[in-house]
């Protein structure tokens, strides 16, 4: 019985209950496998910007004056700029991150992108979270081949844990098992609702496979219950918006030692077509105050040097702006890591105001260099051709905390 990655499952009555999918792995793992399982105890933060968030607005070249000539309604004003070193500077809207820069633990990457980019929102996000050609099509995710090519461990609670909307994306694949949940209590409850069904000597296939998706459920409900029930009181405040709030959802999992190397946050509004100046410092502050909340629980409880934060979107915006005061779709765009393992500053190249094709940013830095930073250095895996596709990791990484 096949499930594709948006699918959920209905049992017994339930409320729509956040399904592991597409494929259940069995929890039945021998002790000679248990002891050779991978990734340890670290995990993966993505964030998806979901629109394709504008870089130039972002991390800005203010010191070029060909950035206000490409934008001369919506460019940042300097006032509003903070120096970064390099000519470049971050935009204000994100003044909560300072404190991040400062210690060294936060890294933009600059110039991601790929050969012959796509400006559909559906393709582009698609070659993103695969790990593809522009002129290729994956069915799973890059982080599902991660995950399908390291040694599993018995005592996660899953594979991946999707807060928030959107599907599985990077983490699709056909035998990772992911939960999607709004909220840890809510899955729970619905988790024990669900009533046993009877498993008949005549079960088909299809219904032994209902069956083992409903006890990984219940189980796995059972492992975030457990451990978030000791989970400490950090007394950090985290921003009542649904970014914030799923930030909290992330530290409270991550805290309590909830065993699940991968989690997947989105931040959606991006696509300022227009208005732009108004509206996007309001997505930057969101992201901005939610993830330095999330930093100084995970700093709080001691979890900061095994969690590694990245930010993903489907593209960045064309380099001058549109008629409405905002920005079309674009290709490449910088993106950003934190952790207590990053190393501060920038890496990659600044895409020159000067060579645009087609309006748009030619990328410096071929985003699989980031995926292939996640694989080797961070989770210390060997170079799988499927999705580093022979990129090199980016030196972006310490191997001892600060």
């Amino acid at each position: 019985m096949k499930f594709d990655r948006r699918a959920f499952l209905r049992l017994g009555g339930a409320a729509c209950l956040p399904l592991l999918v597409p494929g259940v792995r069995t929890w039945a793992i021998d002790e000679e496998t248990a002891a050779t399982a991978a990734l340890g105890d670290r995990v993966l933060i993505l964030v998806e910007l979901q629109g394709g968030n504008d870089g130039l607005n972002t991390v800005i070249p203010f010191r070029d004056e060909r950035y206000k000539k490409l934008r001369p309604k919506i460019a940042v004003a300097d006032s509003h700029v903070m120096d970064l070193g390099n000519h470049l500077g971050m935009n204000d809207a994100m003044a909560n991150l300072g404190e991040s820069w400062e210690a060294g633990d936060a890294c933009w990457i600059l110039g991601l992108g790929y050969p012959q980019p796509n400006r559909s929102h559906f393709r582009s996000i698609e070659i993103w979270e695969t790990g593809s050609d522009s002129d290729e099509n994956l069915t799973d995710g890059w982080l599902g081949r991660l995950i399908g090519s390291a040694a599993g461990d018995p005592q996660r609670a899953a594979d991946g844990i999707v807060l928030g909307g959107g599907d599985s994306g990077p983490l699709h694949g056909d035998s990772t098992r992911v939960i999607h949940l709004n909220d840890p209590i809510q899955f729970t409850r619905q988790a024990r609702a669900v009533p046993d069904i009877a498993h008949g000597k005549d079960a088909r296939k299809a219904l032994e496979h209902l069956l083992e998706m409903q006890a990984d459920i219940k189980r796995s409900a059972r492992v975030i219950e457990e451990k978030r029930a000791k989970a400490p009181d950090l007394g950090v405040q985290f921003p009542q918006s649904k970014f914030g709030k799923r930030c909290e959802i992330a530290a409270s999992l991550v805290t309590s030692g909830v065993p699940c190397p991968l989690i997947k946050l989105s931040h959606g509004g991006f696509d300022t077509h227009t208005d732009q100046l108004r509206r996007h410092p309001q997505l930057l502050t969101e992201l901005a105050t939610g993830l330095a909340a999330l930093r100084t629980a995970l700093i709080a409880s001691g979890d900061w040097d095994r969690v590694l934060i990245s930010t993903y979107s489907e593209f960045g915006r064309r380099a001058s702006e549109n008629g409405s005061e905002g920005t079309d779709h674009g290709t490449a765009a910088p993106h950003l890591l934190l952790g207590g393992r990053v190393k501060g500053g920038l890496a990659g190249a600044q895409p020159d105001l000067g060579t645009l094709e087609k309006n748009d940013l030619v990328f410096t830095t071929d985003y699989r260099q980031l995926y292939a930073t996640i694989e080797q250095q961070w989770f210390q895996l060997p170079a799988n051709p499927l999705i580093s596709r022979g990129a090199r990791p980016l030196p972006v990484l310490r191997e001892k905390p600060l």
